[in-house]
């Protein structure tokens, strides 16, 4: 006679590995991982069936710290990466993590891509406005002046917009966290893990050794306004652009197929109208 077997339902320290972060005290990327994994756990995804692509940083990191397939890629390279996962087996969750050095200096070349193809993923920077692996350099999104060790006279160089770029690019779900609300960022984490197609996130990481902003974000870290129509790219791009607030939400979402349903549809059309190496030496020779 068989024994029926009790399956508890997994909680989010079931996705922890003995792996102890090492990030410096007070870092946001534990709040994310935190978020990450109340998230996973409210999803009950089986950790054999995600998987977690990051580049290279201090976030990148991240991967070790879960329990699932994690790939720790190239410097930049995480989409193409997670891409070809997903495309090779649609039945995982994806997703990639990395800092704003990571993914939009070097890796900022595969943002479009990923967005236009509606890539079924969903990727989480972690954007402290400032390379803290290397020790501080100014990155894409350091606020303009900004005096560090590698830019003693200030930065010259307008700080990038993520929000609008991934607007403007064409991703299907566009949202912004916080990582010291970790239960607001958990839901947007879910939310992006439901939605069928490419999930950006940005999420406000302040680094306490080389860019203490924790005080000042905290003051402009603003609740998406009530009311705000997510289907809406120019109310969207408008909040995006608001130089006094920091909205943290959904920004923008929309349906549409994803590259693995092009993929599918393209595949099947071609087992619809077979053709053989005659046929095809007939037609170029």
């Amino acid at each position: 006679m068989s024994e029926l077997i009790e399956i508890k339902p997994l909680k989010p320290g079931d996705y922890k590995t003995d792996v102890k972060p090492i990030w410096c005290p007070g870092c946001g990327d534990f709040g994310v991982l935190a978020a990450l994994y109340q998230a996973l756990a409210a999803k009950q995804l089986a950790p054999k069936d995600v998987v977690i692509v990051s580049g290279i940083g201090c976030s990148s990191r991240l991967p070790a710290f879960v329990k699932a397939y994690g790939f720790h890629s190239v410097h930049g390279r995480t989409l193409p990466v997670a891409t070809g996962i997903k495309s090779a087996n649609p039945e995982l969750t994806v997703f990639t993590v990395g800092g704003d050095g990571d993914s939009f200096a070097i890796g900022a070349g595969h943002i479009p891509h990923a967005c236009r193809r509606n890539v079924d993923l969903t990727a989480i920077v972690m954007d402290n406005e400032i390379y803290g692996l290397t020790k501080g350099q100014a990155s894409p999104t350091s606020i303009l002046g900004l005096k560090k060790d590698s830019t003693p006279y200030g930065t010259f160089e307008m700080p990038m917009n993520p929000i609008a770029m991934a607007l403007v690019y064409g991703a299907s779900f566009i949202a912004r966290g916080f990582s010291y609300r970790a239960k607001e960022l958990q839901q947007i984490i879910i939310q992006a893990i439901d939605h069928r197609g490419f999930s950006f996130i940005q999420v406000m990481s302040p680094c306490p050794t080389f860019n203490d902003t924790e005080e000042e974000w905290k003051g402009e870290v603003t609740m998406m306004p009530e009311g705000h129509e997510v289907t809406d790219k120019l109310a969207a791009l408008k909040l995006a652009y608001d130089s006094e607030r920091m909205y943290t939400g959904i920004f923008f979402k929309e349906d549409r197929p994803t590259l693995t349903d092009r993929l599918v549809d393209n595949n099947q059309r071609a087992a619809a109208k077979p053709t053989t190496l005659e046929k095809l030496f007939d037609r170029y020779g």
